[in-house]
């Protein structure tokens, strides 16, 4: 069974997952390495990036979050969440999401920039601006790398199979999670096999995964993916977050923020969305809080959600705004 797992013998369904995620990934973006979740892909990522360039120097964002283990943990980017943990990996600098300002940051001893395609524990903040352009740029004129990590947006949530095609970029590293495997424990990077290469040898074995790309999961990844591209439900998602906004509207929300069916309505008071969240359960109806913006509510229902139950949802949050 050891070597069944560990990835000595190549399987047919990580195979058959594997080419049909380069299919969808950017041009150049030739290997996949499976992992058995989206933060175990961040680590795999960053040690790439630093064996790549040679450097040790990494800068992530405010108010990021992109997993809890040691790595994804230094690049986390809110102070008292990790504070009962340091040290962490040193050589970690933070910028502000969508601040061009702060792309000086990324200098000769960058190794990677790894960003959040979409902002997900701040409040769904999307770039703008060009700014992930621009990240990109600064990146290939410094010789550094950028990570998008898609973990939240990836595979249809905001109306494309990867949220950076909204902004005209490719990153050097995708990292992937959450919807991919349907409900299941899967991760994933990808980049390009020039990169990727660079994990095979010196040392060998740059990155075990004992269970990354186990046939189970790989199946039910690769069921979910061909569920999404053979209806319409990409297709489907600007509609469905169209009718969110037109009947999502409430004096108490002062804004939505987000895209697709990743979406946050934001309010004057913290104690709104505790109250939302535990008085609309009751309800029926599952919201959830945001890791680090405390005036907003997730939605992010499944991509199948229909008109009928939007519609529904809407009327019960908006109901239960009248009740304070």
């Amino acid at each position: 069974m050891h070597v069944m797992v560990y990835g000595e013998f190549a399987q047919a369904p990580a195979v058959s997952l594997c080419k049909t995620l380069v299919k969808l990934l950017p041009e150049n973006h030739e290997v996949v390495y499976l992992t058995n979740s989206g933060t175990e892909a961040i680590e795999g990522a960053i040690k790439l990036a630093k064996r790549v360039t040679q450097r040790s120097g990494l800068i992530a964002a405010n108010r990021s979050y992109h997993g809890s283990t040691h790595g994804a943990l230094s690049l986390l980017g809110y102070e008292q969440q990790k504070k009962g943990y340091r040290p962490l990996l040193p050589g970690v600098q933070f910028l502000n999401f969508n601040s061009e300002k702060d792309l000086s940051l990324i200098d000769e001893n960058t190794a990677a920039v790894l960003l959040e395609t979409i902002q997900g524990g701040a409040g769904f903040i999307l770039p703008v601006d060009n700014y992930l352009k621009k990240v990109k740029r600064r990146c290939e004129e410094m010789g550094a790398l950028l990570l998008l990590d898609e973990i939240q947006p990836g595979f249809g949530r905001t109306g494309k199979i990867f949220g950076f095609e909204h902004f005209g970029v490719a990153p050097d590293i995708v990292v992937m999670g959450k919807a991919l495997g349907g409900g299941l424990p899967i991760g994933a990077f990808s980049a390009s096999k020039k990169l990727m290469e660079k994990l095979e040898d010196r040392p060998k074995l740059g990155h075990i995964t004992t269970f990354g790309g186990n046939p189970v999961i790989a199946t039910a990844a690769l069921t979910t993916i061909n569920e999404i591209l053979s209806t319409k439900l990409i297709k489907q998602i600007d509609q469905k977050e169209k009718i969110f906004r037109e009947n999502l509207k409430h004096p108490l929300i002062k804004k939505i923020s987000g895209k697709g069916l990743m979406l946050a309505p934001i309010f004057e008071q913290k104690e709104i969305p505790d109250f939302l969240v535990h008085r609309c359960i009751k309800k029926g109806l599952l919201l959830f809080w945001l890791l680090w913006e405390k005036n907003a509510i997730r939605i992010s229902p499944p991509l199948n959600i229909t008109k009928e139950e939007i519609l529904k949802g809407c009327e019960i949050i908006k109901e239960t705004l009248d009740e304070i």
